[in-house]
């Protein structure tokens, strides 16, 4: 089981009405919540950890879990309401956000909400910005430690500096996530953030020195990259039509986590041993299902029938 936690939320997506004006759609969202739908769709065991709202945007969000075979055991219902985000996107079809959550439902998750961990719990997914306030991002760091050492742990701090007041603790917190953590995915953006250096090797090394077995670059157009201790793995990126980027980040990371699962690697102990022909085959998948992501309109993964005929190992 890979179990992800984090903020689920509802995206506006911006559409244009038969009047040429913009009206917004809503649809479920956030990035673990994303993440573990994609996984699901993947065909590799997903359960997702978090308050949700007992609002209609909400019964909205457990019901997408529950189509896309995501366990929703360790979900909590709660009565405040649910986060809001307002997407904008440039001609690129990058995605811009303006978040709604002071009070919301899946900021609320206590240190009394932990739970008793699944025996088939085999990763832990988290990151992005329920790591931002409180009780939820103390909340899941101490989950994440806890875990660290008995199973998989894969952090995506998907940086959202617009939302931080305190950028120091902020920084401390992502210190934290990045320690707890086996496998560590980011943006190249992010981590020009993290470690303040323009070259990417040397920003992915000093994160391998935090703690982490394998670091993942993502670099948009360009491809993606990966460093461990002693391998270094570049692939370029997948060639499609951009609709929008909306979920591209979060659907390479659980295709990731996918991919170690359905190739028996989905151990702590097993990143550390990946070679280079391992790394290269899990970023190219990775690549091809970020691809179908960003080529329909929203966070909609593709399922493993449509990327699998070109991934023949398994």
């Amino acid at each position: 089981m890979i179990i992800h936690t984090g903020e689920a939320l509802i995206d506006f997506i911006p559409v244009r009405d038969a009047g040429g004006r913009t009206a917004f759609f809503p649809a479920p969202g956030g990035s673990p919540y994303n993440a573990s739908i994609a996984v699901a769709r993947l065909e590799a065991p997903a359960a997702f950890f978090g308050r949700i709202s007992r609002d209609f945007f909400g019964d909205q969000l457990v019901q997408g879990l529950v189509d896309n075979g995501v366990s929703t055991e360790l979900v909590l219902r709660d009565q405040a309401p649910s986060t809001l985000a307002f997407v904008k996107k440039n001609d690129r079809g990058e995605a811009r956000y303006a978040f709604f959550a002071e009070g919301a439902a899946d900021r609320r998750v206590l240190p009394g909400d932990l739970p008793e961990l699944p025996q088939s719990t085999r990763a832990l997914q988290f990151g992005s910005i329920a790591l931002i306030p409180d009780p939820v991002g103390e909340t899941i760091l101490s989950l994440a430690e806890h875990c660290r050492g008995r199973c998989l742990v894969s952090f995506d701090p998907n940086i959202r500096t617009s939302l931080v007041t305190d950028e120091e603790e902020y920084r401390r917190r992502i210190a934290r996530g990045v320690a707890a953590s086996t496998v560590v995915k980011v943006s190249d953006e992010d981590l020009l953030w993290m470690s303040g250096s323009p070259n990417l090797e040397e920003g992915a090394r000093s994160l391998l020195e935090q703690g982490p077995s394998l670091v993942v670059v993502t670099e948009g157009s360009a491809g993606a990259r990966a460093w461990s201790r002693d391998i270094a793995v570049a692939v370029p990126a997948e060639k499609t039509s951009v609709t929008d980027t909306i979920g591209a980040g979060d659907s390479f990371h659980a295709a990731l986590l996918a991919w170690l699962h359905h190739s028996g690697l989905l151990d702590t102990g097993a990143i550390s041993g990946l070679g280079k022909d391992d790394i290269s085959a899990m970023l190219r998948f990775a690549g091809a299902v970020a691809a179908k992501t960003c080529s329909r309109a929203g966070a909609d993964p593709p399922r493993l029938s449509e990327v699998q005929t070109r991934f023949r190992s398994w």
